[in-house]
């Protein structure tokens, strides 16, 4: 429950890790979490994973989850990663019934093409949302760039080429970075103000960066 300043005591943040996910897209919003922590000692983050056993992410980096999906851990927001697993995940039947028990009071996050999830399970029809919009040389010899790939996995979301796309419960961020830019709009929703927020991208020393992003996101709630 929020205070009277708007702001959610003890927020939560569950990152979901799997076999393949981009490093950046989960190690980000989690490292922007751990250095506002130093602030406020209440916020967490923790990782969720399928199975409680070492999750390998891409390039054999090997990560161990807090929780499983058994343990249905409270959180007030979960986050997907993108990565080359997602084009796995978009079929786990686990993953997708682990979202639709989560309490409608938890955000729905992603970062990349994290974003594809949501799309396969129709949760971003009538909704803008975000994705990657450089390809890498394999996507941009054999496939598609993943923007246009989550056009054609949910043709009923309008498309956007924003950092970070606020459509309410659904939030989604485009571009292997903009993991950053998340963890900072999530301080946002749980209602932590501007001069917070410039406090810990200072401390990171991403001050600049913060100031060019700041502004690259829609709100359509």
């Amino acid at each position: 429950m929020a205070t009277a300043s708007g702001r959610i005591p003890g927020f939560r943040l569950g990152i979901y890790v799997f076999k393949d996910a981009e490093i950046v897209d989960f190690a980000a919003p989690y490292g922007v979490f751990s250095v506002a922590r130093r602030y406020d000692a209440e916020l967490d983050a923790f990782l969720v994973a399928d199975a409680m056993r070492p999750v390998q992410a891409q390039a054999g980096f090997t990560v161990l989850p807090n929780y499983c999906f058994a343990d249905r851990p409270a959180m007030d927001a979960f986050l997907i990663p993108g990565g080359f697993g997602t084009r796995q995940e978009m079929h786990n039947r686990r993953l997708q019934e682990f979202i639709r028990t989560l309490p409608d009071s938890c955000l729905l996050v992603s970062v990349c093409t994290g974003s594809w999830i949501y799309a396969r399970m129709g949760l971003l029809d009538g909704l803008p949302a975000t994705n990657r919009k450089e390809p890498d040389r394999q996507e941009s010899t054999l496939g598609k760039v993943p923007i246009d790939r989550l056009a054609d996995l949910a043709p009923a979301c309008r498309i956007s080429r924003r950092r970070v796309v606020d459509a309410g419960r659904i939030i989604t961020a485009g571009g292997i970075a903009s993991g950053m830019e998340m963890g900072f709009h999530l301080l946002r929703r749980a209602g932590y103000d501007e001069k917070f927020i410039e406090e810990v991208a200072r401390t990171m020393e991403y001050s600049e960066a913060y100031r060019l992003y700041r502004d690259d996101i829609e709100v359509a709630r």
